[in-house]
């Protein structure tokens, strides 16, 4: 996949292609829509299918202070576009230079002076520029104006409501990754390093892979049945697990994290980056009086979790 970070230095293979234009959290059914679209532009056209993003999210660089609200890293979800057939993801800096260009300048110095994109496909309630000035007619005015095709799309729904990350994230903070995977056509997953922690797990006859979810929206925490992808290394491939949210009250306060126990596994994937799928909500998360007790309830989590995924 080829990223560009900054439209003012895109050389001649960083432009024209026909993108879709948001912020693509989640890759949900609704951002499939879209790209289904752009796919089509851009074999109509004969160039580049892309997507036009910005990082940090522009909701992180208003409001730097607000919970954590992501369902995704940016690695994450480059990794997901480029499986979708993006090739040119346009991952711009969003900052103080770029949050103040009204809706106008944006059309002209990004998307036609920039990027000299050919076409550019929104979702309906898109809004863009200083103070969110500008809608899509006013881009659908503004390609008219400068010469680039714009296609506007309805929202996409189903009997259950519209596709949006504020939906997934409620699915997820209620223990519902079955209704977030419906929403988003596959399941929710993290995607991190794994990191050291405090080989509690090891001592348990638990070795678990910590990874952080440090920016991103907190699922209920508990104990969930999940798939795990390691993505590089020795070890690579598609494994079972079973995998804790949370912030551990057993052994004190602690940062919340996600801790996988995987199945029928043995090596070293410290620093590996590990996709974890969350399947199944089990139960929530629980304080123990003892290891013991906590060990008897770990053995019964994952004899669960084992029985849901071979189930699937």
């Amino acid at each position: 996949m080829h990223i560009v970070r900054d439209y003012q230095f895109a050389d001649d293979t960083s432009k024209g292609a026909a993108v879709a234009i948001g912020n693509f959290d989640g890759v949900h059914l609704g951002h499939q829509a879209v790209l289904d679209v752009v796919r089509s532009k851009a074999e109509e056209l004969n160039c580049p299918m892309g997507v036009l993003t910005f990082e940090p999210h522009p909701r992180e660089y208003f409001a730097p202070d607000a919970p954590p609200f992501r369902l995704m890293n940016a690695d994450a979800k480059a990794h997901r576009l480029e499986k979708l057939g993006v090739t040119h993801l346009y991952q711009l800096a969003f900052n103080a230079a770029l949050s103040s260009l009204t809706a106008e300048e944006f059309c002209e110095d990004v998307i036609h002076n920039g990027l000299g994109l050919k076409h550019v496909v929104v979702g309906a309630d898109f809004c863009f520029g200083k103070d969110r000035g500008g809608n899509a007619q006013t881009l659908q005015d503004m390609g008219g104006k400068l010469g680039f095709g714009v296609t506007i799309l309805p929202l996409v729904s189903d009997e259950k409501g519209t596709f949006s990350s504020t939906a997934i994230r409620t699915a997820l903070s209620e223990g519902r990754p079955e209704d977030a995977a419906h929403m988003l056509g596959h399941w929710h997953r993290i995607e991190a390093r794994v990191e050291h922690g405090d080989a509690r797990g090891r001592d348990l006859g638990y070795p678990t892979a910590n990874l952080s979810i440090d920016g991103l929206h907190l699922p209920k925490f508990g104990v969930y049945a999940v798939s795990v992808d390691v993505l590089e290394g020795p070890h690579q491939g598609k494994y079972h697990g079973a995998a804790s949210i949370g912030d551990r009250p057993t052994f004190g306060v602690n940062i919340p994290n996600l801790e996988v126990f995987i199945f029928d596994f043995s090596g070293d994937i410290y620093d590996a980056q590990l996709s974890v799928a969350l399947v199944h909500f089990q139960r929530p998360e629980l304080k123990f009086d003892s290891l013991d007790e906590l060990i008897v309830q770990m053995d019964a989590d994952c004899v669960e979790s084992r029985a849901i995924l071979e189930a699937l």
